[in-house]
């Protein structure tokens, strides 16, 4: 468009007066002024262009003070906001309240929540046209709408007219506020797809977001298809090499004992045409273009959290800690907000605040005036791959043929015709191996390609083999009201009833109260396996193979008061391998636990802990691994000056992944030339390097077996232990350099490590002048793979920052005002809003900033107050 533009500058006659009369100039004079009526013709519009862009942008920032009248209020509500742009909503009773959720919701980031009901449903090519399709196609045979429309039907009243009642008030927002005048991204999307019209909210959009924070959350499925596709490459000894069991004897189990005391009153007996204009980025594959619309669980997807018995504290009172590990995203997942009743009664019972998601009713995360809890990702396997033998329209089932389910759906594409999409079924679950690469090269070899723990059915009839998947977050579940659950609860009883709903995702549940009470709860339905134990595809002709229930909850494991007087939780082990149900053989390897259970234990011989220990220990950069290369290279030398050097700065390193060190930018680099040589440059199967955790202890146990086959890579020249370390020192070296120069103290690893904090929807368009409205970055960090600060990276992808702790919140329970917290980007979805990415230098030093909850706190912390008024 600009370019039209400045075309019919450029050529354009001055008409303004007769030929004749015109005075005649110099060709001098007249390139003079030509020139100069072009940079000043350009400088007009490009002023023009700035001033209509920056009146788009801002038309849909929200109106922060006054009063507004709304159809479907039966009282006025308050909404008072922080310099930080985070609300409490005021209102007299739970509708009122929950559509004015919906309302702010809408105000701060309606896009993000339009996008989101886009991809939760399949729908995304009706906004960007055929470019999505193959995302479609997956995302609707998972069929995540319509498992969230059947917990819809299944709510009871209650909780279903606080979802009612949210989408009131987002349908009330939009009822005055349309295209751009809702979010500057309309504006744009109207470049490609003029026609689209923004749809009223439902229910069904906000439960089905727990679907996609499920699939975030997915655990090893990952693992599971890696195995299966590396086997035909590796022995079976190399596979448990490649991914050994978790490390019991060196780092912590979250429930040390099975045996949990319990509270004195505790139960568990509850029951148009298209342009060409926008260009989207292109990923690897199906499950790559999902993680990244929904979240990547891959390098760094985790989480910290750690409770503290008062007992340890300075304060006499429990300190409860979380920093969620998630995929980087602008805006943050996460949206801050105080929702309260203005009497707190049995009809309008709620006094709470912390981290909302955008779409969805309640606070996920946070506090109410009495308890207080955090998450962290459970990491058991809730995901299995089941080999199906297909003939026609049915498949084998224990010796017969039975009926494959199968339903048809249409696909709108913006710009093009609607496509229709055939999905099929079985028993186990939906078949996606005609979808996703991985999952097809599994059923065009299934036995070879699973390491032969698959045996072909006696006399089966010939027929195609496909892969299906098992997963828990495809039935039917309770989430949607163990949320308000978890927002009312008032002891540790009402918490695990909670937790009892709280299936999908599976979570670490931790737990403090205003009694001085610490707990923990795993809640989640977790299957229980038959024949096989889900590390690799299995038979799903065979039903000794299937699930054969779920895990009791009253067997699940909980802890209550623990004599330690902690409890960490950091993805790792859950118990010990005594416990009678198999959980998983993924776990999350356990340095982070092991960090955090090791400084808590110094801090605590030091004296009570404050607020202030638990932040420095969010902020721990320590690279277990480092310590680990640095003492492996103790003895070595290159025979090169400047790796020789390079390699002494390890040994005065103090491990940390501080964002100026050049240590540490030698010592990840080193790590990532290592890990690469060892295991895919030359290898005939390149074997997964994904989870650095993993990696960890593999090198370890590599470095203490100098004789292994691994320490040998004919394309590199090397043999032996000693050959390998030198070689990956000089590439480590020479790579960095390269980066960042040969001075040494120009290194530094927060410049290496950077993170980009990139739009999922027009900050990857590919083109840079969209772009750069709504990308921002990047920015240095420290931290790492495995690293308490928990920045991730992909090893042979580059070190920036993907993942991050996406927030941290602290909370006091001595008194609710003195809590803290802190978000990754800010509360608003609207680029260039003052609280688009306010909180961003604050999260870059691991800092929080004050949480004020009690009523006189918010009132002294509010910079704009709105009254939303029902219309007469």
């Amino acid at each position: 468009m600009s370019k039209t533009v400045t075309d019919s500058i450029l050529t354009a006659d001055d008409t303004s007066a007769p030929a004749a009369d015109r005075p005649r100039r110099s060709v001098g004079r007249v390139i003079g002024i030509a020139a100069f009526s072009v940079v000043a013709g350009l400088i007009v519009i490009a002023l023009i262009v700035a001033g209509t862009i920056v009146w788009t942008i801002q038309r849909s920032f929200p109106q922060l003070e006054g009063t507004i009248a709304v159809d479907g209020l039966a009282a006025d509500v308050t909404v008072q906001r922080d310099a930080l742009g985070i609300p409490t909503i005021t209102a007299s009773d739970t509708d009122d309240l929950f559509f004015a959720q919906g309302y702010v919701h809408a105000q701060d980031r309606f896009w993000e929540m339009d996008f989101r009901r886009h991809v939760t449903s399949g729908r995304l090519s009706e906004l960007f046209g055929e470019s999505q399709l193959s995302t479609d196609r997956f995302l609707r045979t998972l069929g995540w709408r319509e498992v969230a429309a059947q917990e819809v039907e299944a709510l009871d009243p209650e909780v279903a007219s606080y979802y009612d009642a949210y989408a009131a008030g987002v349908n009330a927002y939009l009822a005055e506020h349309r295209g751009a005048d809702a979010s500057f991204e309309y504006a744009v999307l109207g470049l490609q797809n003029p026609d689209y019209e923004i749809e009223p909210w439902t229910p069904e959009d906000s439960v089905a977001w727990l679907k996609a924070m499920a699939w975030d959350l997915r655990a090893n499925i990952e693992d599971e298809t890696a195995r299966a596709v590396i086997a035909p490459d590796f022995t079976a000894t190399q596979i448990d090499e490649l991914y050994p069991g978790y490390p019991f004897a060196d780092n912590p189990v979250i429930v040390p004992s099975l045996v949990a005391a319990q509270p004195a009153s505790a139960t568990t007996n509850q029951g148009t045409t298209a342009t060409a204009s926008v260009q989207w980025s292109e990923v690897d594959g199906v499950i790559e273009a999902v993680s990244a619309l929904v979240g990547d669980a891959g390098e760094g997807i985790g989480s910290n959290s750690w409770v503290v018995s008062g007992d340890l504290t300075e304060s006499g009172m429990p300190l409860l800690a979380n920093d969620p590990h998630l995929g980087a995203a602008l805006p943050s997942v996460w949206h801050q907000i105080g929702l309260r009743c203005r009497a707190v009664t049995e009809s309008c019972p709620f006094d709470v605040a912390g981290f909302s998601f955008s779409g969805l009713p309640g606070i996920v995360i946070g506090h109410n005036d009495r308890v207080a809890w955090g998450f962290t990702n459970l990491t058991t396997d809730v995901t299995d791959l089941y080999l199906e033998k297909i003939e026609g329209d049915q498949y084998w089932r224990d010796g017969q043929l039975v009926p494959l389910q199968e339903r048809t759906e249409v696909i709108e594409v913006a710009g093009s015709e609607d496509v229709e999409l055939r999905i099929r079924a079985t028993e186990n679950g939906p078949i996606l191996s005609d979808l996703t690469d991985d999952f097809g090269a599994i059923a065009a070899d299934p036995f070879t390609g699973t390491g032969g723990s698959v045996e072909p059915p006696a006399n089966a009839p010939e027929g195609e083999y496909a892969v299906s998947l098992k997963w828990t977050a495809l039935e039917p579940g309770t989430t949607a009201s163990a949320i308000f659950a978890l927002d009312l609860a008032q002891d540790f009883e009402d918490f695990r009833a909670a937790a009892r709903l709280f299936d999908v995702p599976a979570q670490n549940l931790l737990y403090a109260d205003v009694e001085g009470n610490i707990g923990y709860q795993t809640p989640g339905r977790l299957p229980i396996r038959g024949a096989g134990d889900g590390s690799m595809p299995q038979p799903g002709w065979d039903s000794a193979f299937a699930w054969q229930g779920f895990i009791p909850f009253d067997e699940l494991p909980t802890a209550y008061n623990p004599a330690e007087g902690y409890i960490v939780t950091a993805n790792n082990a859950i118990v010990g391998e005594d416990y009678p149900y198999f959980l998983t053989r993924d776990w999350d390897y356990g340095w982070r636990a092991a960090r955090i259970t090791d400084l808590l234990q110094r801090k605590i011989a030091m004296g009570p802990l404050t607020s202030t220990d638990l932040r420095d220990i969010q902020a721990d950069n320590e690279f277990a691994v480092g310590k680990r290369l640095a003492a492996a290279y103790a003895d070595i030398e290159t025979g090169r000056r400047g790796p020789d050097a390079a390699l002494g700065m390890l040994q005065t390193w103090d491990a940390q992944n501080a964002a100026d060190s050049g240590a540490a930018a030698y010592a990840n680099v080193l790590w990532d030339e290592l890990v690469e040589s060892l295991f895919v440059t030359g290898r005939d199967g390149a074997a997964p390097t994904t989870d650095q955790g993993r990696l960890f202890l593999v090198v370890q146990n590599l470095l203490e077996d100098p004789a292994s086959e691994w320490w040998t890579n004919e394309e590199l020249g090397v043999d032996g232990q000693r050959e390998m370390l030198v070689h990956a020192a000089d590439a480590a070296y020479d790579r960095l350099v390269a980066l960042q120069g040969e001075d040494p103290g120009r290194w530094n690893w927060g410049g290496l490590h950077a993170l980009p904090l990139n739009s999922a929807t027009f900050g990857e368009s590919g083109i840079a002048p969209i772009e750069m409205l709504f990308n921002r970055g990047p920015f240095t960090v420290g931290g790492g793979s495995s690293v308490v600060n928990a920045t991730g990276w992909d090893i042979g992808g580059g070190f920036e920052t993907i993942t991050v702790p996406s927030m941290r919140m602290i909370v006091d329970l001595t008194d609710l005002d003195r809590s803290s917290w802190n978000n990754l980007t800010g509360n608003s979805g609207h680029t260039y809003h003052p609280n688009y990415v306010d909180q961003t230098p604050a999260w870059q030093r691991a800092e929080l900033t004050a949480w004020p909850f009690s009523r006189a706190a918010v009132t002294a912390a509010t910079t704009h107050e709105l009254t939303l008024r029902p219309a007469d």
